[in-house]
Formats: structure tokens, sequence, C-alpha cells
């Protein structure tokens, strides 16, 4: 098997402290937690950004702040910014985090309902949002929730909007959309084009189940408290314990874990555009 890329999704856009108190909100909080998971063991970074009141934000000078304070701890690991909905709707808005030049970013092929909205990706917006990532040269998540996604993806790639090979994050267990299931992450893994990566993201009592089965099928794995907030004992979680748990377990199984180079490597991101977004965060 391929050594394992582990993923941590910091923030994400409803966790709170009240919720947790280990959530990271501002920059320099997300920034001391990237320095402890890399230390664990985690090379790949779903970042989010929060306003002043700690609710989530397209405001693109936030998302500079945690960029720079992230690049200040921690120069070598990779940076996937999010282009998500929660935050505001604005097409343009949702493009600026990959006009910001991180090695990647996500990417959301379709829409679905989760807990009180409707997650909105039409057809036009997810052409859009492609065409941004083929002028950029960042590298995007397909992230995926149902089946049609992954379909959804194959048609921008046929259109030559994304190029392979592609790497999916799997996003099961969320309430409204497919279930946490293992057969579910079977099926969804070889619904994916020979060459592909993926990871998965389980969430809440899902994610620790879910990287288990990721570790040993040959996945990569995201966790953090964006998709879980606790320890499967039902403890407050923090993403360095996470990152540890998941660590400990890959151990046990005999799996490696992969170094930033490494997991650039496997997902085939250019060195040489390692740094650009520095340029963009002056």
């Amino acid at each position: 098997m391929e050594k394992l890329i582990i993923t941590v999704a910091l923030t994400g856009n409803v966790p709170t402290k009240e919720m947790n108190p280990n959530v990271p909100i501002t920059a320099e909080e997300i920034a001391r937690d990237v320095r402890r998971c890399a230390d664990a063991g985690a090379v790949l970074f779903h970042v989010h950004a929060r306003d002043e009141s700690g609710k989530p934000t397209l405001d693109i000078e936030r998302f500079k702040e945690n960029v720079r304070a992230i690049k200040e701890v921690a120069p070598d690991v990779i940076i996937q910014l999010s282009t998500g909905a929660r935050a505001g709707k604005d097409w343009e808005a949702r493009a600026n985090p990959v006009r910001l030049l991180p090695e990647m970013a996500s990417f959301t092929t379709g829409s679905n309902n989760l807990p009180g909205i409707v997650y909105e990706n039409s057809p036009q917006f997810i052409q859009f949002l492609a065409g941004v990532f083929k002028e950029t040269g960042v590298k995007p998540e397909i992230e995926v929730f149902e089946t049609g996604m992954i379909n959804n993806a194959l048609y921008l790639q046929k259109k030559g909007l994304i190029e392979p090979p592609l790497h999916f994050d799997f996003v099961l267990g969320a309430p409204g959309s497919m279930p946490g299931s293992v057969k579910n992450l079977l099926f969804l893994s070889e619904s994916i084009p020979p060459g592909s990566t993926w990871s998965v993201a389980g969430i809440a009592k899902a994610e620790i189940p879910l990287a288990t089965a990721a570790i040993v099928m040959g996945g990569h794995v995201r966790v953090g408290l964006e998709d879980n907030l606790t320890l499967p004992d039902g403890s407050p979680a923090t993403n360095a314990g996470l990152v540890e748990k998941v660590v400990r377990i890959a151990r046990e199984v005999g799996r490696e874990i992969a170094s930033p180079d490494e997991a650039r490597r496997i997902l085939n991101l250019d060195p040489a555009k390692k740094d650009r977004i520095l340029s963009r965060i002056d």
C-alpha cells in the first residue's frame, strides 16, 4: 500500500467553542493546531475562515491571515482551502480561496441536503468553479456526499476542466446524505476511475470506524473537529488527539504514514507550486 495521507479538517463552518472548547477559531489557534497535528503525523490541512465573532466567512483577508499563520509554524504542510457554501453563496467569493493559489482546494460537485440547509452547488456554479481550478492550476479535492457527485466530476474531466488523476474525499454520515457505512465506502471507492486517489471523512461517530476501514483498504483519512467533536468514548476531542488515534491504528496494521513530500507525490502535486500562495498573501 501507499503510505497513509492524514488530512485534518480543523474548524469547518459549524462547530463552536460552546460545542467543544478545543475548536480553533482564530488564525493563531488554527496555526497552533496545525503544528500539533503535523507533529503527530498529519500532512494536509483543510482550512476554513471565521470572522471576529467566530462565524463562518468567505472574507479573503481572513483566509490570508490563516495561511500566513500556518506558513510561519508549518511551512512544509499542504494547505487546502475551502470553497464551501455555508459561509456564503456568492460565486466569486467562493472562488477567491482558489485564486490565492493554495496547493489544493475543496470542490463539492453537486448539491445535497444538510441539517437545516440545502447545500447548493448548481451545474452552472460547478462548471464556473471548475474553470477557476483550470485557470489557476490548483488541484481540486472532489468532495463526494453521494454517488452522483463522482459522475459530475467525470463529466468535468471529459470537458477538460479538471485534470486526472483525480483525488476524491468521500464525506459519509452527514444527515441527509449517504450513511457512514463501510458498505457505502467500498461502493464509492470502487466507483472512481483507476489511478484516482481517495480519502474518507466520516461524520461524527462514523469518523474513526471509517478511518480504520480506509487504512486497511488502501485509501487515505480525513479527521478533525469540523467532522467530529468527540472521541469514541464520548469525551471532547482535539484535532491532534484524533490524528494520534489514526496514527496508532495505522501502526497496528502496519501502514506507514506519509510525509508532506511523499503525500505530494501520491497526490500528483507539483512541488514547484508548494509556495505559490506566498505571493498572494502579502
